[in-house]
């Protein structure tokens, strides 16, 4: 009840990055005098990402002084101002600042709601508990590919689209009223009675004698990280995250991933599916962007149910590929189809209906394979940070994320017309190759281990060997201790 509720912020960001698409496809000249130009489209698309960039950076810091749950609540007013703003603008410019405004509130959501998510959650579930923020991310994007496929022949039909954005950034903002603070930040500010409550909720079935043992365990693990806090200034901290070894190969990791994920092109899809399968012949767009949006939510229910089995390294390691092949499949597929028109995609012109197909076919193929690995891993980022930098490592990650999305939103039309369709998945294709080297090479695995283990990893290096290392022996030890009872029996 606990993840479901805060998991609602999933929601909101895969809502509202979602819900662009259509609008810009049924906005036609409600803005202004005539249609929305190519470079107004990327603005208003763009303006969402750097509101996100700049709420990203902040959030995880500002966690660190106000608490976990006041955050999500301030993005929950942002995400209603924003959304009723965007449904009665009258103007483009207004139109980028309301979605400038919503990225904020998407900025503060998408890195505090898998932080808080990961504090709350117990470690043999914590990979699945923030996958469940992202399957409400896909689902959100499902709903708002959904509604506007509803209100796509409706005039003025977009203002709906945007504005039902506010019902559950509304109810969310009233059940954060009865969540409780994150333990780990509760046992920072030397409340143990509140932690401990906080603990019998998480752990239900767990005996009171348990729930205090669990507490003074967590307490002792975070001890350090409690000392160096109040040791310390804010800059100091910032300082230590680059400094100190373990917590720079933290950064290097989660930045590396966020920035994988970004650079993949896969919100390209999000942003423009529906103008480009307009522009390939589908005669209704948006219900074709609500497959690939359909897939990427089915595929995600999937690593929701296997991110803690088979761990995040090797669910890494047998998805990426599948993505540089559905990337390349449909560079390939954009060659042949706008072969006759110089390599362009031209408004009007009759495309072959079969590498049209063909183009869904790579498309729906990449994002399943993107949301079985890339669309979830990287946002386990904060198990990968000690506590009293857990804020700043998880800042600077989303950072990187909304970096990436923005180079990728802004200059995604510009790169279609410039090297051609065929050439800009391609490119796409080429830099999830390099992702996928980085996995390989850099990423641990940190399935099973517990938030405070995870710092062991980085001790000497990168940690792909000790993390497949330090899951052995906790394995063994688990053995040994399920065998133990059987051999006392007589």
């Amino acid at each position: 009840m606990l993840v479901a509720c805060a998991s609602i912020s999933g929601l909101l960001f895969g809502y509202d990055t979602g819900v662009i698409s259509g609008a810009l496809v049924t906005i036609d000249s409600d803005l202004g005098p005539a249609q929305l130009s190519s470079g107004q489209k990327e603005l208003i698309t763009s303006a969402t990402t750097l509101g996100a960039l700049l709420g990203g950076l902040v959030a995880g810091m500002l966690s660190d002084f106000v608490g976990r749950k006041p955050v999500l609540a301030s993005s929950d007013v942002i995400f209603i101002g924003g959304a009723i703003g965007q449904a009665v603008c009258h103007t483009v410019w207004s139109m980028i600042g309301c979605r400038f405004l919503i990225g904020i509130g998407v900025g503060l959501a998408s890195c505090i709601a898998p932080l808080y998510i990961q504090e709350l959650s117990p470690t043999r579930l914590r990979g699945r508990m923030v996958v469940l923020n992202v399957v409400l991310i896909t689902g959100g994007q499902v709903v708002a590919y959904g509604i506007g496929a509803a209100f796509e022949n409706l005039h003025g039909g977009w203002r709906w689209m945007v504005g039902l954005g506010a019902v559950p950034a509304g109810f969310q903002f009233l059940m954060l009223l009865f969540l409780p603070e994150s333990p780990r930040v509760l046992i920072r500010r030397g409340e143990m009675d509140k932690a401990k409550h906080v603990m019998s909720r998480i752990y239900a079935l767990a005996t009171p004698a348990q729930v205090s043992l669990k507490v003074t365990a967590l307490h002792a693990a975070v001890r350090r990280s409690v000392e160096i806090v109040n040791s310390t200034t804010f800059l100091q901290r910032i300082m230590m995250t680059f400094r100190n070894p373990v917590n720079r190969r933290a950064v290097i990791i989660s930045c590396g991933m966020q920035a994988f994920q970004q650079l993949s092109g896969f919100n390209t899809l999000m942003y423009y599916s529906a103008t480009l399968f307009k522009e390939i012949g589908f005669n209704q767009p948006t219900a074709v962007g609500l497959i690939v949006s359909g897939t990427n939510f089915i595929f995600t229910l999937f690593a929701l149910k296997y991110i803690d089995i088979i761990g995040r390294r090797k669910i890494m390691l047998f998805s990426a590929p599948g993505m540089v092949i559905g990337l390349t499949l449909a560079s390939i597929s954009f060659f042949y189809l706008t072969k006759h028109t110089g390599g362009t995609l031209v408004d009007g012109t009759q495309y072959s209906t079969a590498w049209s197909a063909i183009v869904l076919v790579s498309m729906i193929f990449y994002v399943a394979s993107y949301a079985t690995g890339l669309g979830n891993v990287p946002w386990q980022q904060g198990e990968l940070f000690s506590l009293e930098v857990r804020g700043i490592g998880t800042s600077l990650a989303t950072f990187c994320n909304w970096a990436g999305n923005l180079l990728i939103g802004s200059t995604y039309l510009s790169l279609m017309d410039r090297i051609t369709p065929a050439g800009a998945f391609g490119f796409y294709a080429g830099l999830c190759l390099l992702g996928c080297i980085f996995v390989a090479c850099c990423f641990p695995e940190t399935a099973g281990l517990s938030l405070e283990e995870v710092q062991i990893v980085f001790r000497n290096g990168f940690g792909v060997r000790e993390s497949a290392r330090l899951r052995r022996e906790k394995q063994e030890v688990a053995k040994r201790g399920v065998a133990a009872p059987e051999e006392e029996k007589p």
